[in-house]
């Protein structure tokens, strides 16, 4: 296989270094060929052959990764959002994006499937959207993960074959293809989505509940100790989508059945427990990017919440 310039993000090159400690194989042997600097990275893989040669359980930490996957997963398996834990039986359609970290838990030994990885400037190249977050299936604020039938997942298993074939092939404008095929994935996850999610609404109101809910996620992950929340209140947010506050909360308020505060907090306090179950930051760095100058604001803040206190949480 030829050699491939490394151009992919730090979280990629910890991926592959993973990979290839277990496999105990050097890394140009997984990496595509004929992948080029300016169309970004892709790679495919099969699930059952990792494990097979890993002789490990197949585990997806939880981590926050610079890189997009999609994966179909089949098998007796457990998500692990935050808080949230999403059970599956059968067969699991996964969007994984950056914006949401999540951990992967194998429930058998039975477990089969394929998952590609991949950076936004591969996807987006040539595309009428500027960002991933354009499509509702990557939009912030959802947990695209899908229970789906042994139908369906047949069809989508084809898929990813294609994707395998083409990517060893020397086909000069695979790459292209693969992209085609990428794109019928993200198809494959938004049909499952409400129709809400999918609809681009051209009412007013709608329109200032989705700016709200991509202004708060904008300034998610929370990646270093010196980094602080820019818009903290109601008030901040409204101001920033020329609204007046009562307006917002209205309007957040008959869609939601939660007001801006309340959203605010619940968002606030997902990305605290990320940050208290992920890093050894202390509680007083966290509060401090959460926007609680005091630590004490920010332990009293975090047990009305979720009737623990921060440390009790981490331990």
């Amino acid at each position: 296989m030829e050699k491939t310039a490394h151009t992919f993000h730090s979280s990629l090159e910890d991926f592959y270094q993973e990979m290839t400690e277990k496999l105990g194989i050097d890394i140009d042997s997984i990496l595509p060929k004929g992948l080029q600097k300016e169309i970004g990275h892709f790679n495919v893989f099969d699930i059952a052959q990792t494990i097979q040669q890993v002789k490990l359980t197949f585990q997806m930490p939880y981590n926050r990764r610079k890189y997009y996957k999609i994966s179909l997963i089949r098998g007796k398996n457990r998500a692990e959002y935050a808080d949230k834990i999403i059970k599956i039986k059968t067969n699991a359609l996964l969007f994984a994006t950056p914006k949401v970290p999540y951990h992967w838990i194998p429930e058998d030994t039975d477990q089969s499937g394929s998952f590609c990885v991949f950076t936004e400037d591969f996807f987006m190249k040539d595309k009428p959207y500027s960002t991933l977050e354009d499509l509702p299936i990557f939009r912030p604020g959802a947990i695209p993960l899908f229970e789906i039938g042994d139908e369906l997942a047949d069809e989508i298993e084809i898929l990813f074959a294609k994707i395998k074939k083409e990517i060893v092939s020397d086909y000069i404008f695979k790459y292209d293809l693969i992209r085609n095929y990428v794109l019928e994935l993200v198809h494959y996850g938004q049909k499952l989505q409400p129709a809400a999610k999918l609809s681009a609404s051209g009412d007013a109101s709608l329109r200032v509940v989705s700016l709200f809910i991509e202004l708060l996620e904008r300034q998610f992950p929370i990646e270093a100790p010196d980094q602080q929340l820019q818009l903290k209140t109601a008030k901040d947010y409204a101001d920033r989508l020329a609204v007046h506050v009562n307006h917002l909360n209205k309007k957040l308020k008959e869609s939601t059945g939660k007001t801006t505060t309340d959203i605010i907090a619940e968002r606030i306090v997902q990305e605290a427990k990320i940050l208290l179950r992920q890093t050894r930051w202390t509680v007083s760095e966290i509060g401090y990017t959460l926007g609680f100058e005091e630590i004490a604001h920010f332990s009293n803040f975090f047990k009305k919440k979720t009737s623990m206190t921060p440390l009790e949480f981490r331990s």
